[in-house]
């Protein structure tokens, strides 16, 4: 038998976090839950527990709330859309690794899931900015004192039941999901797989650390 869950998320209120706590409320694998915001989710459920939090760049304050928890999935982010390069990286790299730094000195026997994207740049070289700056916050998370980090890097994901937090280009070609799955089965996956793939790393562990959509299908399957 494996070790319950105890989860703490990032990202509720939007699309993919709220796709991953949706799965973990239904897991018999997950015992509790612990979402952090900045505003009410509008969930509630018997293992789910809320914290409101305006700066995710400090979490001091909550120390004593955030020990005994063995895994974090962090699905809190921004698009690059519109941003310069020093801005999304403070909102990116310097809040993760802000966050996670405190949980790993909290929690060390925690593994830590962190979404960043289909086509990150993990040797940080190249010439999509947001691509560098995600690879280099997976490759600086790794060198925490986790149990384990994984970095999750989905491409197009299918919503899961009941979602209110879901982007409107979903909606619009979401119709589409069965032939993007058929004919791009490297891209296309269902955010239920994603917060499977995280419970099944989270318990079982996985021999690669950077997980594709086919790694998060394929975990998700076992």
């Amino acid at each position: 038998m494996s070790v319950p869950l105890h989860v703490i998320i990032t990202g509720a209120t939007g699309m993919v976090g709220e796709g991953v706590l949706l799965e973990c409320l239904n897991s018999a694998e997950v015992a509790s839950v612990l979402i952090i915001n900045r505003k009410p989710a509008g969930i509630s459920h018997p293992k789910l527990k809320e914290i409101i939090h305006a700066d995710f760049f400090d979490i001091s304050p909550l120390r004593e709330q955030l020990k005994g928890y063995n895994a974090c999935f962090f699905c809190l982010g921004v698009s690059s859309v519109g941003m310069n390069e020093e801005a999304y990286r403070h909102v990116t790299y310097t809040l993760t690794l802000s966050f996670a730094g405190t949980l790993a000195e909290l929690n060390p026997d925690m593994v830590f899931c962190y979404v960043s994207g289909s086509g990150t740049d993990g040797s940080e070289k190249g010439r999509v900015m947001w691509a560098r700056i995600k690879g280099k916050t997976e490759n600086d998370l790794m060198k925490l004192p986790f149990r384990q980090v994984y970095a999750f890097r989905p491409g197009f994901m299918k919503p899961v039941a009941g979602q209110q937090n879901v982007k409107s280009l979903y909606w619009v070609i979401g119709w589409m999901y069965p032939a993007l799955r058929a004919l791009f089965p490297g891209f296309a996956s269902t955010l239920a797989e994603v917060g499977q793939a995280m419970i099944r790393v989270s318990t079982a562990g996985y021999a690669k650390r950077v997980l594709e959509v086919k790694d998060i299908v394929a975990l998700a399957r076992e």
